[in-house]
């Protein structure tokens, strides 16, 4: 995931240096009969203001770098990395970076009587065909799935997109049905020092960040900074950082060559044998079968 974020830095740094407004991007990787994919790269911040948009279709957006505020029918989310932005199709929507400046996702558009029969094949009925959630955290079962995303959007392998677009749409419907929208009282300027939480972790999640300065950077006692973490991301800090490692080194391993060992220090973990349960517990299999099976996937990395 790091050439990820480095590429949406040079976005923002080409947006400063022209002086121009932020703007979003999309570049199209793959296309079908009823469905589009494509790498999505927000320059907006604080200064752009946010506008109404339109769902012209079923939306599946993975975040892959950066945060943003999204706001629909279903509800407000903050999105953060390893999420999934949720639309359904005639829904209007806004996206907002009040706390912090661009973004790059993999959006997945699908035509409305083709995500509905993937939904209905999920085993959704009648309207809960329709998202009810406008967000999915960054949950274990779709560690494998960013992780393979990210790889397909910096182009260091060949995607099968056809059959990525099938199973992430199928996957999104049956988490969605034990996902709620709802969120408790939170602290005053909560999305702030999320905000500013999840991007300290993105910019080095290898770092030794634990509660206690985190919730300090965020000036909220560690209680109230770890129910806010949870209740604004889904997830716990030591949960992001440790996904965040781990959907760093399955993008290396997919695309990369290097020792596995190798791979578990450069992303934070202290030694082999702790990476190596930690990466089994998370997308099922060891560093060394994910390699193979994802060749299968995205195929041999270039050059």
């Amino acid at each position: 995931m790091a050439k990820v974020a480095v590429e949406l830095e040079h976005a923002r740094a080409r947006r400063t240096e022209d002086g121009t407004p932020g703007r979003t991007t999309p570049r199209v990787m793959a296309r079908g009969d009823n469905w589009t994919v494509a790498d999505v790269v927000c320059t907006c911040g604080p200064q752009d203001h946010p506008y109404e948009e339109l769902h012209s279709r079923y939306t599946i957006a993975i975040v892959l770098a950066g945060s943003f505020q999204y706001r629909s029918a279903a509800g407000h989310a903050l999105m953060t990395p390893g999420s999934l932005m949720l639309g359904n199709e005639g829904q209007s929507f806004e996206c907002g970076h009040e706390h912090g400046e661009g973004d790059r996702c993999v959006s997945l558009w699908y035509d409305p009587d083709y995500y509905e029969r993937l939904a209905a094949d999920a085993g959704a009925r009648g309207s809960d065909r329709r998202f009810k959630v406008p967000r999915l955290p960054p949950l274990r079962p779709l560690s494998r799935l960013v992780a393979l995303a990210g790889a397909g959007a910096v182009g260091v392998a060949a995607m099968s997109w056809e059959e990525f677009a099938v199973t992430l749409a199928v996957r999104a419907v049956k988490l969605t049905a034990g996902v709620s929208s709802s969120q408790n009282a939170l602290p005053r300027n909560a999305e702030a020092r999320v905000t500013r939480a999840v991007r300290t972790i993105d910019a080095d999640p290898s770092a030794g960040l634990r509660l206690g300065q985190l919730a300090r950077e965020a000036d909220l006692s560690p209680y109230h900074f770890l129910r806010t973490f949870k209740c604004l991301t889904g997830i716990t800090p030591h949960q992001y950082v440790l996904r965040t490692r781990l959907r760093e080194a399955a993008s290396r391993l997919a695309t990369g060559t290097e020792k596995v060992l190798d791979v578990a220090l450069d992303c934070g973990f202290g030694d082999v044998s702790n990476f190596n349960r930690a990466f089994r517990c998370e997308f099922g299999e060891s560093p060394r079968g994910f390699r193979r099976r994802s060749r299968c996937v995205v195929g041999p990395p270039a050059g």
